[in-house]
């Protein structure tokens, strides 16, 4: 088979998606991250694919120095086949002893000489690659081993100190926000369990998390994370055009303000259609209490149109797949649609609409505070007010949802239609809520 196909250049350039450089090595490229893969035929005949670690893509020469290591690692790789060894397995069983070694170390020295390095591979091979995907996993500890400076990596995981911590994750979180922050939360949770295993009397993450956000400031950018509501409904009816679950799915989460995962994982076992209601799970949730979400014409309507998909999952990869789609899969969308990108004037996240469908909703006072922070699952610290909300709410969220639909698809809502301490407050003025015609949006 031929290979060697990619230059050092193509490396750096490579746009999203999959680049052959032959015999079954082929660069990934998702978003701003890069890694590279083998795909070969393991000998009960399974198609599998080999993490061989991220590409640097920074400069020509880091590109080409990375290709060179990528092409090294699958040539052992394809050695360990020919020789009837899976590589995967192999590398799966070399994680096994070095997770024993580290856990034997552990015991004995608590700490004094367990690197941040293998503590960090133990957690990665006990925690994380057991319920993420292969994919997935391997970007888990990739994010951390690429920028988290080789002078902590490899120092004593017992040594490390607070202000080292802080003073390394800075100019991460400055560079690149987000995976800044993912670097900080998945350490935080290493730390913790270095803690539980006795190897540190206290997580070197917990006290510099405001300091770390404050230091780091935000980025100067010509563009929002949040999109202006004002803008949200020619969005929707952009986004309506566009084809695929995650299109579908992208809408449902803004008529919804729910969250990404809340979304991608939504079940037909939490929809109940007649009542028009979707029931999370407090497993799911960030606050960990099961949420109500009250759904809208139009959500509703979204729903009844993925019943064929799947048996199991509203927004599935693909037909008949036991997995939802990614988390990429609704920023990939906002990608094609040019609104979300370093080079485009305007860039967006997908959270970013919880926090339109906030702003819409308390500049226009449509709803009282406590209804709107309800519809968006915010924890409340009072626990009699907390009682109260759930149990007084269920009229008021589901007119501002209504509304909500209403606004965002460019629908007209009759004032009957607003919550009702809403309605209240604007009576006796000449003005319906948000400036719409009084007729109904059913």
């Amino acid at each position: 088979m031929p290979k060697h196909l990619l230059t050092a250049r193509e490396v750096q350039t490579a746009a999203p998606g999959d680049h052959k450089d032959g015999d079954g090595l082929f660069l990934r490229v998702q978003g701003r991250g890069a890694s590279w893969l083998l795909r070969y035929t393991a000998a009960n005949g399974k198609r599998r694919e080999l993490g061989l670690g991220g590409a640097d893509r920074n400069s020509q020469e880091s590109a080409g120095e990375s290709l060179k290591k990528a092409r090294k690692e699958a040539d052992k790789a394809r050695d360990l086949i020919e020789k009837g060894t899976d590589p995967i397995d192999a590398k799966k069983a070399a994680r096994a002893i070095e997770r024993a070694q580290a856990s034997k170390e552990a015991n004995l020295t608590k700490g004094g000489e367990v690197t941040l390095r293998r503590y960090l591979r133990a957690y990665h091979a006990d925690h994380i690659e057991p319920i993420l995907s292969e994919k997935h996993a391997q970007q888990w500890i990739n994010s951390v081993e690429q920028h988290v400076p080789a002078s902590v990596l490899d120092a004593s995981i017992g040594s490390i100190t607070a202000m080292q911590l802080l003073n390394e994750l800075v100019p991460i979180w400055r560079k690149v926000p987000e995976t800044g922050s993912r670097i900080f939360q998945r350490l935080a949770l290493v730390f913790d369990a270095s803690v539980i295993d006795g190897l540190r009397k206290e997580n070197p993450a917990a006290p510099i998390k405001k300091e770390l956000r404050r230091r780091a400031g935000r980025r100067v950018r010509g563009n929002f994370e949040s999109m202006p509501y004002g803008q949200v409904p020619s969005f929707i009816s952009a986004l309506r055009k566009q084809k695929g679950n995650a299109a579908r799915c992208l809408e449902f989460l803004i008529l919804c303000a729910a969250r990404t995962n809340e979304a991608l994982t939504a079940e037909w076992g939490e929809i109940d259609k007649a009542a028009r209601i979707w029931t999370v799970p407090a497993a799911k949730m960030k606050c960990r209490e099961q949420h109500v979400v009250f759904l809208s014409a139009r959500a509703l309507e979204i729903i009844e149109g993925q019943a064929d998909l799947n048996k199991r999952f509203v927004f599935p990869s693909a037909a008949n797949s036991k997995r939802p789609m990614s988390n990429m899969s609704m920023l990939q969308v906002l990608t094609r649609m040019e609104l979300r990108g370093e080079d485009v004037e305007q860039s967006f996240t997908v959270h970013g609409f919880r926090a339109s469908f906030s702003t819409w909703s308390n500049e226009t006072g449509i709803a009282r505070p406590d209804v709107i922070e309800a519809a968006l699952a915010h924890r409340e610290q009072n626990l009699v007010r907390a009682a109260y909300n759930r149990s007084q709410f269920i009229t008021e969220r589901r007119a501002l949802m209504d509304a909500w639909c209403a606004y965002a698809t460019e629908l007209k809502i009759s004032e009957a239609s607003a919550p009702a301490g809403r309605r209240q407050a604007s009576e006796g003025s000449a003005q319906t809520p948000l400036g719409l015609e009084k007729e109904c949006c059913n």
